[in-house]
């Protein structure tokens, strides 16, 4: 039997059996809410590492309306699915989801219109990118600098766009230089850093 994980309503999420995952604490979840809560009400959000999906499935209970998981563990890729399904047919307001299972920096490099392409609904966004980007990757795996070129690359973002990363502070995180530290948050010994990209 799956473990079981809370968002901060209370409701109730399957959760991936073991170590193979690391959930977004209720301490930091509840962090990223509070400082986005203000502006999240009908944007788009791009969760990548989602595991469970929880952080996607908070995002939609503040307001977000247009979600997207990206998850390459196929089996976890179905508990964040199963998760964002959820959620999303529970909440009054219409939800755009998709949950993909890929490569994180792979699925970045296709570039953000091949969400669109023979989507009705997507469609229907007129090709918008993503107001905010969570970025929650294994800390011991360096992967915050190529995704942050391969969202550029792939023209995920805009100058408003807000993107989130959760990392260890013992291991550290490297950003590119075509990015701007907007602020940084400390909670024991995780990190939250919020970038803007530098665009012309």
């Amino acid at each position: 039997m799956k473990g079981q994980l809370r968002l901060l309503s209370g409701r109730r999420l399957a959760s991936p059996k073991g170590e193979i995952t690391r959930p977004t604490t209720a301490r930091i979840r509840e962090a990223v809410m509070n400082i986005v809560r203000e502006s999240i009400n009908n944007s788009n959000w791009l969760d990548l590492f989602s595991g469970s999906g929880i952080m996607s499935c908070e995002a939609i209970q503040n307001g977000a309306s247009n979600v997207v998981a990206v998850e390459n563990n196929k089996k976890i890729y179905n508990i964040c699915f199963s998760n964002i399904s959820l959620i999303a047919n529970a909440t009054e307001r219409k939800i755009l989801f998709k949950a993909i299972n890929s490569d994180v920096n792979k699925f970045l490099i296709t570039g953000y219109k091949q969400l669109y392409i023979g989507d009705s609904n997507f469609e229907a966004l007129e090709k918008k990118r993503f107001d905010y980007i969570y970025i929650d990757p294994p800390y011991t795996k360096k992967y915050y600098y190529s995704v942050l070129e391969n969202l550029l690359l792939g023209d995920w973002v805009t100058k408003e766009s807000l993107v989130i990363c959760e990392f260890s502070i013992e291991e550290g995180i490297t950003i590119p230089s075509n990015w701007v530290i907007k602020d940084k948050k400390t909670y024991g010994k995780t990190g939250l850093l919020f970038l803007n990209p530098t665009l012309a």
